[in-house]
């Protein structure tokens, strides 16, 4: 007798047996009880979450002896022939296989006879989606508007790539990805119903590498069983899947959360023997470091162990520093492919991590609503400082730069800790930023040296009413001018004016401007208005703006701030180009994209 695989064995033959997809479920049940059953279906998902299944009972609800009902009897010749794929009346195409048009057209010339023994007659067309351009055309007419005694079922796994006049014209169900627990319970209930002994910990790795799919879970499951001659233990399914055992994960953490490098580099050779994918590795320490923070701040969330410490790692670390080592590890998969090797990228990242933890600290769970870390040294408080600096900097903004007569928290840690501090080099991002950046815009002058003469020595103070009116308003060149600009409270069309207008000067109640001909559609009354009502409290009454042509070009503000970026975008590359790394990697062969190098803002 030939051996039936699980998938097939165990296929669901009714609507209650469907694992969740409660909601397609739903609305078939609803249907098919009050007779309301549109003609065209669409079924999409990834794979093995039962889109085939739910087509098949679907088919066997319409054309069962008994009558159309959601709960087909399973026992008349209609539903046994549906079961055992040789019913006349359902077909079953496979549109990976029949993608031409007259593939089509044959489905359409025989939709118009009679169902031979149902009441309908299904057109089940599986991975609809690889149907050619001309296959959909001709196949529109008659998807929506078949004969009465039609119903159309379409499955894809890839709903995108199908025409929208497609889309429109079917009833559409999106199946969910099965979660872990209900794949793990139903593994369950078939190895029971098998009388196969099974480990926790093998159903676990099992349905976790099921990755949402029921069918590949259950695969994997023949294939166990298979492997370890019907004793699913823990170990034997790791070995076959090529996993990590977990309590190798919980020592390589243990390792790091402890300090000990020499412990850390020996469980990672240990490691080495098996092989494994350093990628799933990282994986698995990213999830672990997920559970590790779900206890700290969510201590009522119900987690697995699965041989990790996880209490006491919620315990050891810093909340901080947990998310720090899970960007850590997300950024080294991301990494690993340019590692010198995957062994070796994998080590950097877990000495990254033993390079950034708190030092000289010590920890104590919060009381009530989760555990949060606290240092007792000043030291320790550096450190962890540094640590979420470095957070910032590989997922979100860099660290801002200390004021002037501030301690850097970063650079205290280093300096603060003696001989046993560790001193990491700069990255090239992090030493460009430790220059002086010139500003987006220029200063105006000190008072010190700028011409004036109505403000004294010390700093100026607003001009009065009845004086300002009688002096220039402060606009004495065209540095104030920009600087008023770049200061005032324009908005809008207005503000557009004041940036693309020259300065030529100002006396007596008088702005005198230039513009471009290409701007005079800026020059609207109600915006010199606006421009003029701006400048009133300078001058003590709104000011005569008058427009002119000057003798020479003047540049407005928008031409000073973008030649300005231009200088600043050139000196960035030039420093980026002179940098000793960047010279040393270009010199390996490595290539500067263009227009990639974007100047610091400060």
């Amino acid at each position: 007798m030939s051996y039936l695989v699980l998938a097939r064995k165990w296929r669901p033959k009714r609507f209650a047996e469907l694992v969740g997809q409660e909601h397609v479920v739903r609305a078939l049940t609803t249907a098919l009880d009050s007779g309301r059953v549109h003609h065209a279906f669409l079924f999409t998902g990834t794979r093995g979450v039962g889109k085939t299944t739910i087509a098949r009972i679907f088919a066997k609800s319409l054309n069962c002896e008994r009558g159309t009902s959601a709960d087909p009897c399973g026992e008349c010749n209609s539903c046994r022939d549906i079961d055992a794929g040789r019913f006349i009346d359902l077909l079953e195409i496979d549109a990976a296989s029949n993608t031409g048009v007259d593939d089509v057209r044959e489905v359409i010339d025989n939709a118009q006879y009679m169902p031979s023994r149902g009441r309908v007659k299904v057109y089940l067309i599986d991975e609809v989606h690889m149907l050619s351009k001309s296959a959909f055309n001709a196949l529109l007419k008659t998807l929506e508007e078949p004969p009465g005694h039609v119903k159309f079922l379409l499955a894809t796994t890839d709903p995108q790539k199908l025409p929208v006049t497609v889309l429109s014209r079917c009833l559409q169900f999106n199946l969910k990805r099965l979660d872990e627990e209900q794949i793990r319970g139903q593994m369950r209930k078939i190895l029971e119903a098998e009388q196969i002994p099974v480990e926790d910990g093998a159903i676990r790795q099992l349905a976790r590498a099921a990755d949402g799919s029921l069918r590949d879970g259950l695969s994997l499951l023949d294939q166990a069983i298979a492997y370890t001659g019907s004793q699913l233990t823990d170990e034997g399914v790791a070995t076959m899947l090529g996993t990590v055992d977990r309590g190798r994960v919980g020592a390589l953490l243990d390792a790091v959360a402890g300090g000990d490098g020499a412990a850390l580099m020996a469980e990672v050779e240990r490691l080495g023997e098996f092989s494994p994918d350093w990628d799933d590795v990282l994986e698995a320490i990213a999830e672990a470091l997920h559970h590790v923070q779900l206890r700290q701040l969510v201590p009522d969330a119900a987690i697995e162990a699965d041989g990790v410490a996880i209490d006491a790692l919620a315990d050891a670390l810093a909340p901080e520093l947990v998310q720090l080592w899970y960007q850590m590890a997300l950024n080294g998969r991301r990494d690993l492919p340019l590692a010198p090797g995957p062994r070796a990228g994998f080590e950097m990242v877990m000495l990254r991590m033993l390079a950034f933890r708190p030092a000289g600290g010590s920890v104590s769970p919060a009381p009530q609503g989760g555990r949060t870390a606290t240092t007792d040294t000043p030291r320790g408080r550096d450190a962890a400082a540094a640590a979420r600096a470095t957070l910032a900097g590989e997922g979100g903004e860099r660290p801002a730069a200390a004021k002037p007569g501030e301690r850097n928290p970063a650079a205290g840690a280093s300096a603060g800790a003696g001989t046993d501090a560790a001193v990491s080099r700069p990255s090239i991002s992090a030493t460009a930023a430790m220059k002086p950046v010139e500003p987006p815009m220029p200063e105006a002058p000190s008072t010190a040296t700028a011409p004036s003469t109505a403000a004294p020595a010390e700093a100026p103070a607003a001009p009065t009413p009845a004086t300002a009116a009688a002096t220039d308003g402060g606009l004495s060149d065209a540095d104030r001018w920009r600087d008023w600009v770049a200061n005032c409270e324009l908005r809008g069309p207005a503000r557009l004016l004041a940036e693309h207008v020259g300065f030529i000067g100002c006396a007596d109640g008088v702005v005198r401007l230039s513009i471009e001909p290409d701007d005079e559609h800026l020059k609207g009354p109600a915006m010199v208005k606006m421009l003029a009502d701006a400048l009133a409290p300078r001058f003590g009454a709104a000011p005569n703006v008058r427009f002119e042509t000057p003798a020479r070009p003047v540049d407005s503000v928008r031409v000073h701030l973008d030649r300005a970026r231009s200088a600043k975008q050139g000196a960035a590359e030039r420093d980026f180009e002179q940098h000793p790394d960047v010279r040393r990697l270009v010199a390996q062969g490595g290539r500067i994209v263009p227009e990639s190098v974007r100047p610091l803002e400060g």
